[in-house]
């Protein structure tokens, strides 16, 4: 099980699901019942904030991942006051 960046997917992962053909977050929560062996509609997302999300691995990173990738962008510090 890996998600769309090639990280190993585990069950308790707090992740978030895009489209299929973007960068658009569909979902984000906590990753159960996911199974080993497919990364495709394997396991829920448990929403922090809405309903229950069936999850897709191939198009979910993890929360790691994409805070690494907004501090290599910079994105990861609020913009100073003006």
């Amino acid at each position: 099980m890996h998600y769309r960046n090639g990280r190993e997917a585990k069950n308790g992962d707090k992740v978030i699901q895009m489209q299929m053909d973007g960068p658009v977050i569909q979902s984000v929560g906590v990753l159960y019942d996911a199974t080993h062996g497919n990364d495709y509609c394997n396991g829920n997302i448990a929403p922090t904030q809405q309903q229950p999300t069936a999850a897709c691995l191939c198009d979910c990173l993890h929360v790691d991942d994409l805070a690494a990738i907004l501090a290599e962008k910079g994105l990861d510090k609020r913009p100073k006051g003006k």
